[in-house]
């Protein structure tokens, strides 16, 4: 017995040296824990930009010293810790915050979209809440009497139609109105600064989903947009506000939001991931009609194109047969959970956009309602819609000449020329309010 705990005891030495010897000879780094790679290629895989309430709240809130503070925000408006702007700026003990606004879908984000939200008290706070999204888009003076500077905070899509722009335009009328100082924090454009696409919106179609004279995608952050707005005389009667912006740290024109390190809060039920912005105005339009899916009831909101009629093999061949940069379509079929095709089985294409930075994005629909023509002359996708969804049509797209032209030729090359006229014209006027590299 005593020979073999001497064997054993002799084992274990000659174990440990050996042991000892490969820790001696292993390069350093494979001595690395395999976990704390991944954790640092994941620290350092993108750049981490900082909003403008973190640069805000950096700065110890010194632009809202000694002011009373009216917050126009949403679920979308937190830090990087998805803390919500109001309640840092309710627990700051350098600012006064003593009223909320909120836009479509409410301070909170609990409110659907297109319901109209009345005026009510913000559980958490205590705090007013008055809405932009009912009876009243644009604040009234009695709401805003209480306050000294009006605060937006609010993450945008970049889209056109999309109308938290509208609603932070018309606070800045209100602002100018009643002699009130408007601070924007800035926060990224999802798609990035670099993609401008479509014609300005033309004389009468100025809507709630088209107010002022940009494009369809302005390849700007609200920051910017608030300062173009301002100087360019495109607020209500040439309003202009005494504005300023928390510019955010870290943020480049050529990001998208994945390279931001931020994560996204859905800027409504619809648009609920990082990519979603991409899809919106690539189907968003053709989507106030009605008369087709666009995914929107399903899985896939902006992702579809799809009908009852819709044969998805032919139409897929059809639609990668335009050959377009960066996007593929395959065929689909699926029966939407709600909305107005509820219960309906429908055919047609999805679309994968595999290369960000090239896939075009408006230009999409218009491409699909060539080769819906094609496929399907029957099927008037305008003949088949209420009336009064042409009326919305043009309205998003800031002018009746697109569909006016679709209507007759059903050819997109109808159009391009009349959609692209205007982006080397905003794009030279839009330079001079780049905040950022």
């Amino acid at each position: 017995m005593q020979y073999f705990f001497s064997i054993l005891h002799f084992s274990k030495s000659i174990f440990t040296l050996l042991f000892l010897m490969c820790l001696i000879t292993l390069p350093f780094s494979a001595c690395t824990p395999i976990n704390a790679e991944v954790q640092n290629d994941t620290k350092n895989k993108n750049a981490i930009v900082k909003t403008g309430i973190e640069v805000l709240r950096d700065n110890d809130f010194k632009q809202l010293k000694g002011k009373k503070v009216g917050l126009i925000t949403n679920a979308t408006g937190v830090d990087s810790q998805l803390k919500s702007t109001v309640d840092i700026l309710h627990e700051a003990g350098e600012v006064n915050l003593v009223a909320l606004y909120g836009p479509e879908h409410g301070v909170r984000g609990d409110h659907d979209a297109g319901e109209k939200v009345a005026q009510y008290t913000d559980e958490i706070t205590g705090i007013p809440v008055y809405s932009l999204y009912g009876k009243t888009r644009k604040p009234t003076p009695e709401m805003l009497a209480d306050i000294d500077v009006l605060v937006y905070d609010i993450q945008d899509i970049g889209s056109r139609s999309y109308t938290f722009i509208s609603s932070m335009g018309m606070a800045m009328e209100a602002a100018a109105e009643n002699d009130k100082e408007f601070i924007v924090l800035d926060r990224p454009n999802p798609i990035g600064g670099l993609r401008i696409e479509g014609n300005i919106v033309e004389e009468g179609y100025s809507s709630f989903v088209s107010k002022y004279k940009i494009p369809y995608v302005y390849g700007l952050t609200c920051g910017e947009l608030a300062y173009l707005l301002n100087e360019e005389g495109m607020l209500e009667n040439g309003a202009k506000c005494k504005i300023s912006v928390i510019e955010m740290q870290g943020w480049k024109r050529n990001m998208s939001f994945e390279d931001t390190g931020l994560e996204w809060v859905p800027t409504s039920p619809h648009i609920p991931h990082k990519h979603s912005p991409f899809y919106y105005p690539a189907t968003g339009i053709i989507g106030e009609l009605y008369s087709l899916s666009i995914g929107v009831g399903y899985t896939l909101p902006f992702q579809t194109f799809a009908a009852e009629w819709i044969e998805p093999n032919a139409m897929a061949k059809e639609m990668n047969a335009f050959g377009l940069e960066g996007v593929t379509f395959r065929p689909v079929s699926f029966k939407p959970y709600y909305s107005s095709m509820k219960g309906i089985t429908l055919h047609g294409v999805q679309i994968h956009i595999t290369d960000f930075e090239k896939a075009p994005l408006s230009t999409l629909q218009f491409y699909f309602l060539e080769a819906h023509y094609k496929l399907h002359p029957d099927k008037d996708l305008f003949a088949l819609c209420d009336e009064s969804r042409l009326s919305m049509f043009d309205k998003v797209c800031g002018t009746s000449k697109i569909r006016e032209e679709l209507m007759k030729g059903k050819s997109f090359k109808n159009i391009a020329w009349y959609w692209q006229k205007d982006v080397d014209t905003f794009k030279a006027l839009s330079k001079a309010y780049q905040l950022y590299p």
